[in-house]
């Protein structure tokens, strides 16, 4: 997507649903870039009072944040205010970290959400770091071609000029790698290393950068925050439904006339969201949800609320708000493989199922896609994808192992006729899914 970021478009939810699209329209996207000026005088000065309270005292802002049900945005859905909990209930000064890479290749919301409403997020983790007793926020970026940060420049020089910040903003520009977006992989390189994930423990909110409780959130999530602070959870709670409510941003390309960025009630059916982006469904065999480490979800389950709750069943989620729908005439999967091959290079090679384990399964799906697999690839896949998840220093192997056991399931027909037929016309077709280059960055630092 080039050019002036889209109009926010927000969808109504289902029947079950609070809100609808009238109330909601534009929460977080104004449809062009916000100055400090813009921001201030659409949503009101920092509200600082409600963030500040005793180490011993939870602030009205986490007790607000609980109240709205505000979860991650960034893929995994943590409940937010549990998050600032353990970071706050923590001895020693903390710190709090923006995650702003971005580096699922099928999304652009957060990227888009930096361009139009920068303000909203640096407010919302200026908030975080007050509610945690944090005196530093580091946001981390992706770096452009020249080793810089790809954005905030303009915003960060407004904001030091007004001096509204009780903390220090300090912007890094990191590896653009597939998992340096991973959040120990963004404290591990803060603390002078590379920008890999390190082993699930010790926890960031335990020992983070510098050894320090650490808080670590998405860009998206931080911006939802800043409005809960200044409009309420009764606010935030009049989108999406009881059991998940607001609104998220979510990027649909593919088989759509008009891709970009949307924002929707949670709740939203998955064939409504593809149709605010010109979709029809008529035409669409399957959708994968959550980005390259997700989901195939069969088209004829479109009337599915985008929930945690209602994708469960079909071992799907929202993750990082990513729906690309994939048209009748596309091969699934060789759109499948050439994904899994970008998994495999993109892995941090620091363990057995990235060393070994991805390349096998890219390797066997790549050979099922052109038609040349021997008699045992499908029981391979099958088996290889089952050992992959909860296996790896980090939940790498975990996605590509269920994107591949999706794949498996949503096309397994034509599988069977790859391998009895050979490959169908479609498998060598110009992909209907843009995958980068699998050849990672040299360097993780």
């Amino acid at each position: 997507m080039t050019g002036s970021p889209p109009e926010s478009v927000v969808l109504p939810a289902t029947d079950g649903a609070v809100g609808a699209a009238g109330p909601v329209a534009g929460r977080l996207l104004a449809g062009r870039a916000a100055t400090l000026a813009d921001h201030l005088g659409r949503h009101g000065p920092l509200p600082q009072a409600v963030a500040q309270g005793g180490r011993r005292t939870p602030p009205p802002l986490l007790e607000a944040v609980e109240r709205a049900g505000l979860t991650g945005r960034g893929g995994a859905g943590f409940p937010t205010a549990r998050k600032l909990r353990a970071v706050a209930g923590r001895r020693g000064r903390s710190v709090v970290v923006v995650n702003a890479m971005e580096s699922e290749p099928a999304s652009r919301k957060d990227r888009l959400l930096l361009d139009a409403a920068p303000h909203l997020v640096l407010d919302g983790a200026v908030l975080a770091a007050l509610a945690v007793g944090a005196d530093t926020v580091h946001v981390c970026l992706p770096r452009d071609g020249a080793g810089r940060p790809r954005q905030l420049d303009v915003p960060l020089e407004e904001r030091l000029r007004s001096r509204i910040d009780p903390v220090r903003l300090r912007v890094h520009a990191l590896p653009d790698a597939y998992v340096s977006s991973e959040s120990t992989a963004l404290v591990r390189w803060l603390d002078g290393g590379p920008a890999l994930p390190r082993g699930s423990t010790p926890h960031s909110h335990e020992r983070g950068v510098g050894r320090r409780p650490t808080l670590v959130q998405n860009a998206e999530t931080l911006a939802h925050l800043a409005l809960i602070a200044r409009r309420g959870p009764d606010w935030f709670r009049a989108a999406g439904t009881p059991d998940e409510p607001g609104t998220a941003l979510v990027t649909v390309s593919g088989g759509v006339a008009a891709p970009g960025v949307l924002e929707v009630a949670l709740g939203t059916p998955v064939a409504t969201i593809l149709d605010g982006a010109s979709g029809n469904a008529a035409d669409l065999q399957a959708v994968l949800l959550g980005g390259f480490g997700g989901t195939w979800l069969p088209a004829a389950h479109g009337g599915t609320p985008f929930t945690r709750r209602a994708l469960a069943p079909f071992g799907a989620a929202p993750g990082a708000g990513v729906l690309v729908a994939l048209p009748r005439a596309a091969c699934g999967l060789a759109e499948t493989a050439r994904i899994l091959a970008f998994l495999a290079a993109h892995s941090a090679r620091q363990c057995g199922p990235c060393r070994f384990g991805l390349p096998a399964v890219a390797e066997d799906f790549a050979a099922l896609a052109d038609g040349r697999g021997d008699a045992a690839v499908l029981s391979r896949l099958h088996r290889r994808t089952a050992l992959l998840p909860g296996r790896g220093a980090c939940r790498h192997p975990d996605g590509a192992g269920r994107l591949a056991a999706s794949a498996l399931r949503a096309f397994a027909d034509d599988a069977d006729r790859h391998l009895s037929r050979g490959p169908c016309p479609a498998a060598h077709r110009t992909p209907n899914i843009p995958v980068p280059p699998t050849t990672p960055e040299e360097t993780w630092r």
